[in-house]
């Protein structure tokens, strides 16, 4: 069954559960955002790499933070569902910015705890290398929570986003992790031999 949205083409991926702040200048989709905050519907930001990509995600209107004179806003949207494009109409019929039909992913959280278990392994692992400050809550952690900082590329984030199934996903990110570890970790001795000085300090001698 098809759903009709406004959509919001933009140059990232929107994941369900995320919270994104946008910040809205064209005349096109500060109509979008007054037509969704006068009738409390959902819109589509849609995924746009060197073009349409045909996927994006279901958001809602959460917060508006900010009204300026000119009529530019600052807003909090939270994804909802993945979906796929059917059709595309730019502009919608008397509207100002594009929409069209969209057929959502089901998302199967299907997965189990040795599963789990590595994920979660993984995921606190790089993001310690990359001194990232907050804790993992792995009650409440999906394969989605953290998908933005852990260097994926922006292709990889769209294979994500199309993966329906949650075990699928997590193995998809393992594989990820145990690429990106390795290299990261490469970097931080390089880095640690830098901030030396090229010298090493404080070594054993060495007998023969």
């Amino acid at each position: 069954m098809s759903t009709y949205l406004p959509f919001f083409p933009l140059k990232l991926i929107a994941f369900p559960g995320e919270e994104l702040n946008l910040h809205i200048f064209e005349p096109r989709y500060r109509e979008l955002l007054a037509d969704v905050e006068a009738s409390g519907a959902s819109f589509g930001v849609c995924a746009y790499l060197d073009k349409l990509s045909g996927f994006g995600t279901e958001v809602t209107l959460e917060k508006v933070y900010k009204r300026y004179e000119d009529g530019r806003l600052d807003v909090q949207t939270k994804g909802k569902r993945a979906f796929k494009i059917l059709s595309f109409h730019n502009p919608m019929e008397g509207k100002l910015y594009a929409g069209g039909e969209v057929e959502f992913i089901e998302n199967i959280p299907v997965t189990n705890a040795v599963q789990n278990h590595e994920f979660i392994f993984y995921l606190k692992e790089l993001l310690y290398l990359l001194h990232y400050p907050n804790e993992i809550d792995p009650s409440t952690t999906t394969s989605f929570t953290y998908a933005h900082k852990v260097g994926l590329k922006l292709e990889e984030e769209l294979e994500l986003l199309q993966i329906e199934e949650e075990g699928k996903r997590m193995e998809y990110l393992i594989r990820h992790f145990k690429r990106i570890i390795p290299v990261v970790k490469s970097i931080e001795r390089a880095k640690e031999i830098i901030r030396q000085n090229g010298h090493f300090k404080n070594l054993d001698p060495l007998n023969f």
